[in-house]
């Protein structure tokens, strides 16, 4: 099942920490660009990349892998091939406790990765883009701002 408009909303809403698996520090990169903009919203946004790992993107300290996170993730951005992501998301829903929701970026699906989270309890957002869907629901102003997340309704 798609995820509904409300179901979106309520991602947006409630996530603080974004993990972006394949992010880049080439601004012609969606992973890079995407993050950026998340970053404006007011999301924490931590760059995974083994080739990236310790540097710094987005404000933030590059990982090699999920699993080198030291601090609670909310959400993981997927911007891998639809045929790499199944472990991906073995490794975060191992790692990562209280992670609520799997994102996968336009063109990215995989059957068995949404089956295995959502039956961890896990939201799963496939074949879409935070950068398109948050001005779409919220207007392209929205900030993740608690003054301004209550006013939305």
């Amino acid at each position: 099942m798609d995820a509904t408009d409300d179901t979106i909303r309520e991602i947006f809403r409630h996530t603080r920490v974004i993990a972006c698996i394949g992010a880049s520090p080439r601004p012609e990169r969606p992973s890079h660009f995407v993050s950026l903009y998340l970053k404006a919203r007011g999301y924490r946004v931590i760059p995974v990349n083994p080739g990236q790992a310790g540097r710094e993107l987005f404000g933030e300290k590059a990982v090699a892998r999920v699993s080198d996170i030291d601090l609670p993730v909310d959400m993981i951005d997927i911007f891998r091939r639809s045929d790499r992501v199944l472990p991906v998301v073995e490794e975060a829903l191992d790692a990562l406790p209280g992670l609520q929701t799997v994102w996968m970026q336009i063109g990215v699906q995989s059957a068995k990765a949404t089956e295995l989270a959502r039956a961890q309890g896990v939201t799963v957002v496939e074949n879409r883009c935070p950068m398109v869907e948050i001005p779409r629901l919220f207007g392209k102003h929205w900030t993740r701002s608690d003054g301004l997340t209550d006013q939305i309704g």
